[in-house]
C-alpha cells in the first residue's frame, strides 16, 4: 500500500504513539507485508525469528517490537505491539467506507459491460469494457477488472485475508486494505472467493480460467493463462506461474510457487514448491511417475513379503 503522499517518521510514530529510531523528517511512503516490501515502506515484524529478514529487507521502516542495532539507510518505529499498530495505521490510511447503493458512484463501468441484477460494486472499483458480472456477485472496494472478464453468480471478489495472531483472548486479524486485480479475458465460475491483499494486491493474470467454487487466498499470484478446476484452495501468498493447471480439489499451503507450465492432478496436496513443466500427484506432492512406482512398488508388498516368509 503506497501512500497517497510521503510522510515524516515522526508523523507516523505520533500516529501509534511509539519511539523511533531516525531522523524526525524520515520519508516513509508505504506500508507493506515481508513478500511486497520496497524501499520506503513500513514493514512490521514481532518476533526475534523473523527480525533479521525484516531489518535486511527493502523495506526502510521496521515497525518492531523491541529496539536493536539499526541498518544503515533505515529507521525504525518500537512499538510494545507492531500487530496492534499495523492494523492501526491500515485502518488509518485505509479506513472501511461504508456504501448505502449497490452501484458506488465512485465505480467506473467500462463500454459494453454487463452487470446483472443483485451485483454490489463497492468504492473505487475499476471495471473495463466487454465484462458480464452475474447477478449476486459482490466487488469489494478498489478492485481493478480488466477487458472481456466474464464473472459467474455468487462470486466474491475482494473479502478479507484469512491471517489472524492468536492472543490470550482469542484472535486477533490483521486488516487487509490491499486489492483484488483481475486482468482481462479472464473468466471465473460461479461460488468463487478472491480474498484482496493485506497491503498489496492478490492478482489473476491474464486469459486465466477459473471453474466454480475455488478459493484464492490474499497476495496470491496466478499467472497468465492457467486452468484451475473446481473446489481448488489457494493459500495466501502464493505464485503460481503462467500456463500452470490445477485439477478439481487441489490445495496447497501458503508461500509456496508453482513453477510454469505444471500440472497438478485432482486432489493433490502442494506442501512445498514445485518446479514447472512437469505433472505432479498425492499428498504430499511428487512427481506422478514417481507416485505410480510407490503404489505399484506398494500392490506387490503383500508378494514381497511371503517371498521373504519362504526363505
Amino acid at each position: 500500500m503506497k501512500f497517497s503522499k510521503s510522510y515524516s517518521l515522526k508523523e507516523i510514530a505520533q500516529l501509534i504513539n511509539c519511539d523511533y529510531v531516525g531522523d524526525d523528517d524520515f520519508p516513509v511512503l508505504g506500508m507493506n507485508e515481508i513478500h511486497v516490501v520496497t524501499s520506503g515502506d513500513i514493514v512490521f515484524v514481532d518476533h526475534p525469528k523473523y527480525y533479521d529478514k525484516a531489518l535486511q529487507s527493502e523495506g526502510t521502516v521496521v515497525l518492531i517490537n523491541k529496539k536493536v542495532d539499526c541498518p544503515e539507510g533505515k529507521a525504525l518505529l518500537i512499538s510494545d505491539d507492531p500487530f496492534r499498530d499495523f492494523n492501526a495505521l491500515t485502518h488509518h490510511f485505509k479506513p472501511f467506507e461504508s456504501a448505502n447503493v449497490s452501484i458506488s458512484p465512485s465505480a467506473t463501468i467500462g463500454k459494453n459491460t454487463t452487470i446483472q441484477p443483485n451485483c454490489f460494486i463497492g468504492h473505487n472499483v475499476t471495471i473495463g469494457d466487454d465484462c458480464i458480472i452475474h447477478s449476486n456477485v459482490s466487488i469489494y472496494d478498489d478492485t481493478v477488472i480488466g477487458n472481456n472478464v466474464v464473472i459467474h453468480a455468487g462470486t466474491i471478489l475482494g473479502a478479507s485475508a484469512f491471517y489472524y495472531k492468536k492472543r490470550l483472548e482469542g484472535y486477533d486479524q490483521l486488516i487487509s486494505g490491499g486489492r483484488v486485480v483481475i486482468e482481462s479475458n479472464v473468466h471465473i465460475g460461479a461460488l468463487c472467493s478472491i480474498d484482496k491483499g493485506v497491503t498489496g494486491d492478490t492478482t489473476i493474470g491474464e486469459g486465466s480460467k477459473l471453474d466454480n467454487q475455488i478459493q484464492v487466498g490474499h497476495d496470491t499470484v496466478i499467472g497468465k493463462h492457467c486452468l484451475i478446476a473446481s473446489q481448488t484452495g489457494i493459500a495466501g501468498c502464493c505464485i503460481i506461474e503462467d500456463g500452470v493447471t490445477l485439477w478439481g480439489q487441489v490445495g496447497t499451503t501458503s508461500g509456496i510457487t508453482i513453477g510454469e507450465n505444471a500440472v497438478v492432478l485432482g486432489q493433490a496436496g502442494v506442501t512445498k514448491s514445485i518446479p514447472g513443466n512437469k505433472t505432479y500427484s498425492g499428498t504430499p506432492i511428487n512427481e506422478a511417475r514417481a507416485k505410480l512406482r510407490e503404489l505399484a512398488t506398494l500392490r506387490k508388498l503383500p508378494e514381497i513379503i511371503e517371498q521373504l516368509k519362504t526363505k
